[in-house]
């Protein structure tokens, strides 16, 4: 695969084109599996690990599956590579910073990617852009029996898949959908949501998972307890509450618009001019602005830039992508400095209308 190429599309969880992807960036599910003749990754041995990576390379690049997987090896890739599959969420930021050996499966479309020898020997993620778990679910599902009849998982009859984590113990599955909930932000009404979701087990994260800052107003929000509840379960669980936050946030950009227009309209231009005209853009900053603007794009406060053009605005600003796009590595202020540069060019490109 070359990463390069990564560069030129947005990449799954940022395409703007599936169901609701207005206010639903993607929907993703993760299973965690071990292989039962070997210590969870945190005990094994170099040897081991190395031995796990050799065995699951050959038969992932093997499986009748399609799209097609291909294989990338961590260690031979470059810290800016690395840093470019977190940002494209193919994965984790523990796989792109830990030793020894490991790799990635990744199909071309991006919406699959298997981690090997991460906090487990296995991690699969299937992806789809928009509200679309049952989709994601049967590809995941497909993909998981396929490695199964070539592997031995790590499996008690009494608890289900064993993993490394005990969170994880059962299904071995997180099932998530990531939103965008700018307005929901801005009316103060965020809190309340998030604590009606912790009462029911749900889990709130930032853009790039646990222990990461919620970014842009991007959350997501994923299962919590595996053990004792079948996939089904999990899925009815996430497939019930993600309308009724997307409801809330209906209502509260209806609100904004009737209540604030005048407020709103002066937050998307301020949010549009600083990306079009500053010298200095930190990543932060330009994640929080684009919000903005992406709120104004969907409420018609803005013309002539869509989704998709932000979408990949968010991601080409990213550390990694941006040094990839300027062909060089950067430090911290070349980088606030050249993205600026960039915003403004590719705003002035697009020449949008404000209403």
């Amino acid at each position: 695969m070359n990463l390069d190429s990564l560069t030129q599309n947005n990449g799954e969880w940022l395409r703007g084109n599936g169901p609701e992807a207005d206010i639903v960036i993607s929907s993703r599910i993760r299973l965690a599996r071990n292989l039962s003749s070997y210590p969870f990754s945190n005990r094994g041995s170099a040897h081991q690990k190395a031995e796990i990576e050799t065995s699951l390379r050959d038969r992932l690049t093997r499986l009748d599956f399609m799209p097609r997987l291909e294989y990338l090896m961590l260690p031979g890739l470059s810290s800016i590579d690395r840093q470019l599959l977190v940002e494209r969420q193919l994965i984790s930021r523990e796989l792109a910073n830990t030793e020894g050996p490991r790799g990635v499966a990744v199909c071309p479309q991006e919406t699959v990617s298997i981690m090997i020898n991460e906090e487990d020997h296995l991690r699969l993620q299937v992806m789809r852009s928009g509200f679309a778990l049952d989709e994601a679910w049967q590809d995941i599902d497909r993909l998981d029996d396929q490695i199964e009849q070539r592997v031995n998982y790590a499996f008690s009859e009494e608890f289900g898949y064993l993993t490394a984590c005990p969170t994880n113990v059962g299904t071995g599955m997180r099932s998530s959908v990531m939103l965008h909930l700018p307005a929901l932000v801005l009316t103060k009404q965020i809190e309340k949501v998030f604590r009606a979701l912790q009462k029911i087990n749900l889990a709130v994260r930032g853009l790039y998972g646990e222990g990461s800052r919620a970014s842009g107003d991007f959350y997501q929000i994923s299962n919590q307890v595996t053990l004792g509840k079948s996939e089904t379960t999990i899925l009815t669980e996430i497939r019930e509450v993600i309308p009724q936050i997307i409801s809330y946030e209906r209502q509260a950009r209806s609100t904004l618009t009737r209540e604030s227009r005048q407020a709103l309209h002066d937050r998307v231009r301020r949010a549009y001019g600083t990306l079009k005209n500053a010298m200095m853009m930190t990543s932060e900053e330009t994640m929080d602005l684009l919000s903005s603007v992406r709120l104004g794009v969907n409420l018609g406060l803005i013309e002539d830039v869509s989704i998709p053009t932000v979408n990949e605005l968010f991601i080409h600003t990213q550390p990694a992508h941006l040094q990839k796009l300027m062909g060089a590595a950067l430090d911290g202020e070349e980088r606030n400095a050249a993205r600026a540069r960039y915003l403004s060019s590719r705003l002035r490109e697009n020449g949008p209308h404000l209403n």
